[in-house]
């Protein structure tokens, strides 16, 4: 605090123009001292030179720092950016499709190979509730017969009847 007011006080003192008596004029070799009745009007001071001085200095400091926003104004731009961020979020959920897990019997077709295609089955399944596509999670296995087997007296043949695959479980995306 002292070193403060010692530097306003020198501050001060730096431009501060002489004292005079009102009404004294000081004599120059060139000029002889007038009258006090023919002194000069007066005029107006000198406009002010820049004091380079501490407190001026500080003055520039704090001109020079930005504007502060209000406690409010601060809130309702985090508002603003939190709102923002739960609409960005929302909307890329909203895009994701849930997984899910679904259940029906849907046969397995032969592949070119004679093996069943359970992953075709798959996908139809998921595309029969609204998804693009799976993965089988659980399958059945049936035998499948003709009628002939049925006939009383009739020796079974080898391809009377076949095997089908069924896919029953498919967790859908």
């Amino acid at each position: 605090m002292l070193v403060l007011t010692i530097a306003v006080g020198a501050a001060l003192c730096q431009n501060a123009p002489p004292l005079a008596s009102p009404g004294a004029q000081q004599a120059t070799p060139e000029q002889p001292a007038a009258a006090p009745s023919e002194a000069a009007p007066p005029t107006n001071p000198p406009a002010r030179q820049e004091n380079p001085g501490l407190i001026n200095e500080i003055g520039k400091m704090f001109d020079k720092l930005p504007a502060w926003k209000s406690p409010g104004e601060t809130i309702d731009d985090l508002n603003a950016r939190a709102k923002d961020a739960a609409k960005d979020a929302t909307d890329t959920l909203s895009r994701l499709a849930t997984p899910s897990m679904v259940t029906g019997r849907l046969a397995c077709p032969a592949s070119a190979n004679g093996a069943p295609d359970c992953q075709a089955a798959t996908d139809k399944l998921c595309q029969s509730k609204g998804f693009k596509a799976g993965k089988s999670l659980t399958t059945d296995s049936a035998e499948s017969c003709s009628a002939k087997v049925l006939i009383p007296g009739r020796a079974r043949k080898p391809d009377d009847c076949r095997t089908d695959t069924y896919v029953t479980r498919a967790f859908c995306q």
